[in-house]
């Protein structure tokens, strides 16, 4: 019993190569950054013309009030209704920040979204 070496820690605090082939350099996990695809820089451009257009319509209804509240609603519902088109035409990868959950889920919900902002400015009286 005296000869044998303990085992204790040995299968962990031995050598790269007694430890595995994923041991020597390749980190755990999915892969190196490299490895991965980044999506190019411009597949954001949906996700900002979205944006975009609904910071103009918020800051429409802002500045004219009760009096710009239909059109902004209207444009409002107009950009929801892009993302949701843009999310349901592009592929995950090109569709940026828009795509969060599956693409059922995505289009579905901003098409709500749209849907109600449209009958909310169509039902908003015009102010006299």
């Amino acid at each position: 019993m005296a000869d044998k070496p303990s085992q204790g820690l040995a299968h962990i605090t031995g050598s790269p190569a007694e430890r595995g082939p994923r041991a020597q350099g390749a980190p755990a996990g999915r892969g190196s950054r490299a490895a991965r695809a980044k999506p190019p820089r411009w597949a954001q451009l949906p996700y900002l013309f979205v944006l975009a257009v609904t910071i103009g319509a918020l800051a429409w209804i802002w500045q004219g009030g009760i009096r710009h509240a239909k059109e902004g609603t209207l444009a409002l519902a107009g950009a929801m209704f892009i993302g949701a088109l843009a999310r349901l035409v592009l592929p995950k990868p090109r569709a940026g920040m828009l795509a969060s959950r599956r693409r059922l889920v995505d289009v579905v919900c901003l098409a709500a979204l749209a849907v109600g902002l449209l009958v909310a400015g169509l039902v908003l009286p015009l102010p006299s």
